[in-house]
Order: structure tokens, then C-alpha cells, then sequence
């Protein structure tokens, strides 16, 4: 089955995405607001699948790393003391006849790339929105919104630490919204101002650092293998000495092949004590670790994984996209792995009488309690098909008059359209065993 490589993939997808249920502009009614996108029933299955299986990935299954959800409003020192008000910036142009704006870093020319007009010398715009807490609106009630979610974590590592009676090396892992007043986002949810991210942090010896920066490598790139990702898709770039981030002493992105080239999707990042220390210098608070076994005092080193929740929604969609022709006909299949398709098994009777449809409804509240499922009786079974190939919906059940008789159903495998016969009784296993539901 080939894969679409066409240019207009994306605008496909989109087509698809808001066709299906996936993802809408966001305010579309008034016009759209610039980068901002509301998840639909399909879409916000999906998220939240790929959300559940990275939470399970770091915390439900290991005994080392601690779940955090920390408040998007912070103290505004916090990002003083995290270097975002003095370093989060980019360098800004205006195009002095239409007054768009650009990334100076992103233009190949020094005239406008859209109506040919004169520059202004590029300034740097610090991407963190600002807000006011309380009623007066002066400088002393400025806050930002967060642009990232692991400063929430840092401040919090011996909240976490002490009650939890975690010992170094161990992580804390946090999925929550960011916000970022980017200059030129786009490319659908893949750059956007408002987006979620899956970070954690791991708390290590500063001798360990290289050891747990290799492993927790390792880690995350077999994540996106087990998610069904492409492995010719995927690549590392490594950072060097010039991309390098002000609180990095090594780093290595994950990137996948997009339509519009290739982009990073995860960051692995070696922070040393940067944040810790600057913490403990802005707030005046010692955060050191004593270890009980040694009794040496040290701050931890931090390994950092930060991955995006869109963007990995966003290469769930693109990996997944396949076309292919059956009896003259284009099938439009969204191959996603089913543990994380939106909706697992859809229900049909092949006709709305004999009972089919009774039966069906039978078989669809059993497997609710169990399956996110869909049922669906209108158009002919075929028609039904395509449609849940297009969602991602992995199973499809159909009661027919072989049912009748001997309480069989048939099952239809979305990627191969292979065809069983299950008895009734067997359903939910031959799904669970399918699927590799985890709960």
C-alpha cells in the first residue's frame, strides 16, 4: 500500500482532519484565529491515546519517575531565573510597505518575500505572552503564560521527591498546555501558539549524566517505533556547539520526514545543574540533594525528554496517510496503530431488519464497556467500510444472516481488509488480543 507524497499532503490532510472529526481552525465562525486549533471527537480520542500511552510509558510503568501537573501561571522570577525573559527571543522584521512580519533567521533575501518591499533592521521579540494578575494592569501585576511546563517541574523536584521517598536517579513527568507568541507558526498543529506538551525530567548524579542521557536516547526513539512510526521517517540531528541552548551541554533531536521537510519532534536535552542552580540563586532556597546512602550533598544534573502531544498527533496523521486503488475505486486508509485509533471497532448490521439491528446494538453496549466503538447502519456496508478506513477505526463488525444462525459475526481488518468469522461469545478477546488495548 504507497504512501501519498504529493506536495498537497498537508492540505489533504487538513481536507480529511476537519471532514472526519480530527481538528478544526479554531473560531473558524468568525473568521479563524491565526494558529490556534480546536480537536474534534476524533481528534481529541486520538491526543488523548497518544497522551495515555506516553504517561503510561513513564510513569505506570516503571517505579522511577513521579507524575506532576503543575499550574500554568507561575511566579514571574521563575522565568527571570529560567533565562526565558532575557533569551527566549527572535529576530523580528517588518516589511516596511505591506507590514508583515518575519523571522529574520528564516528569509533568504533582504526584501520582503511577499510584495518585494524594504526591511527594518531586525529587533528581538521575546515569544512569551503576557498577562496581568489581579485588577490593576501595571508593571508590578505582569505574569507570563507559561512557555514551557518544565519550570513547573523544577521548582517542584523536592515537593515530588519527599513524599513520593524517590531517590536519585529518578524523573518527574508532566503533560500540559504552552503557550508561545511564535512569529510565523504553521504548517497546521505542527507550530501553533497554544499546544500541549509530554515532558520529563530525570534527576541525576552529575557522574551519570552521560549514562542516563544515552539510555533515556534509546528510550524515546523505541517509544515512536512501538507508536507505529516509521523508522526511515525518523532521524536524529545532533545539536552543535553554535544551536546549542544557553542551558545545554549536549542535545540531540528527533526528526521526522514531513511533508514540508524535516522537522524535530523530540528534544533530548543533557540541562547539567543550570536550572536547579539558578533556581536556588533567584529564590534564595537550597535545593541540593543529600543522598542517604553516601551522605553526599550535591544539585542534580537533568535529562530531559520533551516531546509535543500535537505534533506527535500530527505524525500519527502523516505516517498513517495512505491511498490506494481497489476495483477502480481509491481507498483512503489512515493506518494508525489501534491501540491508538480514536475509535477501536465499529458495529454494523448489514441491513436495518431481520434483527440485525437489534443484535448489533447488543454487541455494540457489550464492547462500550470496554472499546471506544461507533455504530453505523446507513449506506451500503462498503460505503461503511471507506468511511471508518478514513477515521482509523482498526475493526470492523458486521452482523449478517450467517449470525442468525450461528451467532458468528464478521470481522473486518482495516490495513489487509481481511475478513474472520468470530463467535459472539470470543468478540471482546479476538479485539483485546487485536488491538493491545492497554487500558
Amino acid at each position: 500500500m504507497a504512501k501519498r507524497e504529493s506536495p498537497d499532503l498537508m492540505e489533504t490532510l487538513v481536507s480529511l482532519c476537519k471532514r472526519r472529526g480530527f481538528i478544526f481552525q479554531s473560531s473558524e465562525i468568525y473568521g479563524g484565529l491565526s494558529s490556534c486549533w480546536d480537536y474534534g471527537p476524533l481528534g481529541v480520542e486520538l491526543k488523548k491515546n497518544i497522551k495515555d500511552y506516553w504517561w503510561k510509558a513513564m510513569t505506570r510503568d516503571r517505579d522511577d519517575i513521579e507524575g506532576l501537573d503543575a499550574a500554568i501561571l507561575m511566579h514571574p522570577r521563575i522565568w527571570e531565573a529560567s533565562g526565558h525573559v532575557e533569551n527566549f527571543t527572535d529576530p523580528l522584521v517588518d516589511c516596511k510597505a505591506c507590514k508583515r512580519r518575519f523571522r529574520a533567521d528564516e528569509l533568504n533575501g533582504e526584501n520582503c518575500p511577499d510584495c518585494g518591499g524594504e526591511l527594518t533592521e531586525p529587533r528581538q521579540f521575546n515569544l512569551m505572552f503576557k498577562t496581568f494578575m489581579g485588577p490593576v494592569e501595571d508593571s508590578a501585576s505582569v505574569i507570563y503564560m507559561r512557555p514551557e511546563t518544565a519550570q513547573g517541574i523544577y521548582v517542584n523536584y523536592l515537593n515530588v521527591q519527599m513524599p513520593s521517598r524517590q531517590k536519585i536517579p529518578f524523573g518527574i513527568a508532566q503533560i500540559g498546555k504552552a503557550f508561545r507568541n511564535e512569529i510565523t507558526p504553521g504548517n497546521f498543529i505542527f507550530r501553533s501558539r497554544e499546544f500541549e506538551q509530554m515532558e520529563m525530567q530525570y534527576f541525576v548524579h552529575p557522574s551519570d549524566d552521560e549514562k542516563y542521557f544515552e539510555y533515556w536516547r534509546e528510550k524515546r526513539w523505541q517509544w515512536y517505533l512501538d507508536l507505529g512510526v516509521e523508522e526511515k521517517r525518523m532521524r536524529w540531528h545532533k545539536h552543535l556547539e553554535g544551536e546549542l541552548a544557553h542551558y545545554a551541554k549536549k542535545a540531540f533531536d528527533i526528526e521526522f520526514e514531513f511533508p514540508f521537510g524535516w522537522k524535530e519532534i523530540e528534544g533530548i536535552h543533557n540541562r547539567t545543574d543550570f536550572d536547579l542552580k539558578r533556581h536556588i540563586e533567584f529564590s534564595g532556597k537550597d535545593m541540593s540533594y543529600l543522598d542517604p546512602f553516601t551522605n553526599e550533598r550535591f544539585v542534580p544534573y537533568i535529562i530531559e525528554t520533551s516531546a509535543g502531544a500535537d505534533r506527535s498527533t500530527l505524525v500519527t496523521l502523516i505516517n498513517g496517510y495512505k491511498e490506494e486503488e481497489v476495483k477502480g475505486e481509491k481507498r483512503v486508509v489512515l493506518s494508525i496503530d489501534p491501540k491508538i485509533a480514536p475509535i477501536k471497532v465499529a458495529i454494523f448490521p448489514l441491513v436495518k431488519r431481520d434483527g440485525m439491528p437489534e443484535i448489533a446494538h447488543r454487541i455494540e453496549e457489550d464492547l462500550r464497556k470496554s472499546f471506544k466503538v461507533f455504530y453505523d447502519e446507513s449506506a451500503a456496508v462498503g460505503r461503511r467500510y471507506r468511511r471508518m478506513d478514513e477515521a482509523g477505526t482498526p475493526f470492523c463488525v458486521t452482523v449478517d444472516s450467517d449470525t442468525l444462525k450461528d451467532d458468528t459475526v464478521t470481522v473486518r481488518e482495516r490495513d489487509s481488509m481481511r475478513q474472520d468469522r468470530v463467535a459472539s461469545s470470543q468478540l471482546k478477546q479476538y479485539l483485546s488480543d487485536s488491538i493491545g488495548y492497554f487500558g
